[in-house]
């Protein structure tokens, strides 16, 4: 990767674990994340921002580790300013929650997903004030996309019409996917896997599924960052730490 616009250091803010009570007693921890790329020219490219601070969590289990997208940056003095993308993957509430800070940031979103929400689906109406800001700039994309050299984004319906996932190549590292919510935990890697109440559809899900186990073997990815797994968050590398 030569290009001076190409991945350098990719970051992984975990803002949440909760432990959700399983019938026999066990739990099943659930973490939430956003992600930010730094470039080799230095530009800085934000996927998700999180949980809304206004979000309508009631009731709501209880969460640890607790530090939201604008404190992670702030770690890494880099303020809402200094974000010059920030890839929306959908606008699910728990993704979407801190849009409105990054008004200085082009946003990346697929163009269904936007007609939907922009069109009234109740889904995204929660955190609606945050992604529908006035200030916010827009740019819809049409299924896979080479964003940057080295940062393509995966069209991976099911979970939600035009949620999208990340493949990330880093120089060290080589590919990292973030699948987002397209698998939200590494189990559910499988294409025999059941859509769960929070997904809007079955077929698409394991289409999406299939579409990423493929890019997986094409690629040769070691690594897929599963977008809720709180058991495979404690073995990832979170910031400040990064993987470059």
């Amino acid at each position: 990767m030569t290009t001076a616009a190409a991945p350098k250091k990719l970051y992984l803010f975990r803002l949440s674990t909760t432990a959700i009570p399983l019938p026999g007693g066990q739990t099943l921890e659930m973490s939430s994340g956003s992600y930010l790329v730094e470039t080799a020219d230095n530009k800085h490219i934000l996927i998700d921002s999180g949980m809304a601070p206004d979000a309508p969590l009631s009731p709501a289990p209880p969460s640890t580790n607790e530090k939201n997208v604008l404190e992670h940056l702030a770690e890494l003095n880099v303020r809402p300013r200094d974000i010059d993308i920030l890839v929306c993957t959908h606008f699910d509430v728990d993704h979407a929650g801190y849009h409105d800070a990054f008004t200085n940031a082009e946003f990346i979103v697929q163009r269904e997903h936007y007609a939907l929400a922009r069109n009234g689906h109740p889904r995204f109406a929660a955190a609606r004030p945050h992604w529908d800001y006035h200030a916010l700039r827009y740019r819809l994309v049409d299924g896979d996309t080479e964003l940057l050299p080295g940062i393509t984004l995966f069209e991976t319906s099911g979970h939600a019409p035009g949620h999208q996932s990340v493949l990330v190549r880093l120089p060290q590292a080589g590919p990292i996917l973030l699948a987002i919510d397209a698998a939200v935990l590494q189990r559910t890697f499988t294409v025999e896997r059941k859509a769960w109440p929070t997904d809007d559809n079955e077929q698409q899900l394991r289409a999406s599924t299939r579409k990423l186990l493929d890019l997986v073997e094409r690629e040769q990815i070691k690594l897929v960052v599963f977008g809720h797994d709180g058991h495979q968050w404690k073995s990832l590398k979170k910031s400040p730490e990064f993987y470059d």
